[in-house]
């Protein structure tokens, strides 16, 4: 269990929504285990797995990323890792998650992509009956493998848009991938009606937070450098677009090189709309409680503070309108009550 587990009874019961998750991150190592023993591969004891999930910095914990997806070879695995997913979002009280899939490895790996993604489908399935938990796919794009390899993402996404899936993004390394390489890919997807998101600020400086802007990206994935520019801060602010915090993630990466130096009280207090995420919490040992408990416990956010970073985390969702003031209804009504 998480160290999460001993967290406040307040921090559970809140009603929460997670935007920034990847999939293939939160395989926890005693699942990564169960794969290797379905595939007969070597090394298939915990003490052996665990440590594909050590590395020194980002460009290290981006191969153990690929590492670990090197595991998921059939539908099967990854229908049982979206269903373990939503077992472990209900445990926290989540009831509503956007989460990335990595559907550019998918490619680079030349896996028969209809087919994992009707195992996707049939995990949310399942995970939906079971635990009531609502889930909704973004697909992913190595900015690092460039701009034809992100179009083919963007044909998937349009593919299956008619079932759950609901935005598109870039992820990886952003100094190998600058955003503005992306303006058509984005202007595409949009077209087809896929909401827009990227991983900006993560470990390349604030001109790339603009660049996600200009690629008219609604919701921002760290924004940890937008410190650095007191315009960019003006703009997010002014804007209100969602900032996708994601506190142990920068540290454990180490692009953010001290958890007291995290912005994310200055961003709170400069009033950006923020939301907190998990990124990958098999990972980075974490879960979506714990990082409500580590911001409170480090940067002194109140109960009433956490309420609104909850709230927004439904209000920053790309769930259609109706189901979004569903979801906003209930939350305000669970919060009164509490």
């Amino acid at each position: 269990m998480h160290s999460g587990s001993a967290a406040k009874p307040f921090l559970l019961a809140l009603p929460k929504a997670e935007l920034h998750l990847h999939l293939e991150g939160s395989i926890e190592p005693s699942t990564l285990v169960e794969l290797r023993q379905r595939h007969g591969m070597d090394g298939a004891s915990l003490a052996e797995v665990e440590q594909l999930y050590h590395y020194a910095d980002f460009t290290g914990f981006l191969m153990a990323f690929k590492d670990v997806t090197g595991h998921l070879r059939t539908p099967e695995d990854y229908e049982l890792i979206t269903y373990r997913l939503m077992e472990r979002l209900k445990s926290e009280n989540v009831l509503h998650a956007e989460v990335f899939v990595s559907a550019g490895v998918c490619l680079w790996r030349k896996q028969d992509f209809a087919a994992i993604f009707a195992g996707l489908e049939r995990g949310r399935v399942r995970g939906e009956r079971d635990f009531g938990v609502s889930l909704l796919w973004i697909f992913d794009a190595v900015r690092q493998f460039g701009v034809e390899k992100a179009e083919k993402v963007v044909d998937l996404a349009i593919q299956f848009r008619e079932r759950n899936v609901v935005g598109f993004g870039i992820g990886g390394d952003e100094r190998q991938g600058p955003p503005e390489l992306f303006k058509a890919v984005y202007a595409r997807a949009a077209d087809h009606g896929l909401h827009l998101t990227a991983h900006a600020g993560e470990n390349d400086g604030p001109e790339s937070i603009w660049g996600a802007l200009n690629l008219k990206a609604e919701r921002i994935g760290h924004g940890l450098t937008a410190e650095q520019d007191p315009e960019l801060i003006e703009e997010l602010a002014e804007r209100q677009i969602p900032i996708e915090i994601c506190v142990t993630s920068n540290v454990r990466t180490g692009c953010c090189a001290d958890l007291a130096k995290h912005p994310v009280r200055r961003y709170f207090d400069e009033g950006l709309m923020l939301t907190l995420n998990t990124d990958d919490p098999a990972m980075f040992r974490t879960s979506l409680v714990e990082e409500y408990r580590l911001v409170q416990e480090t940067f002194g956010f109140s109960d009433e503070h956490l309420r609104e970073l909850a709230r927004n985390s439904f209000e920053a969702s790309f769930l259609p309108p109706d189901k979004k003031v569903q979801f906003l209804d209930l939350f305000d009504a669970t919060v009164l009550r509490s």
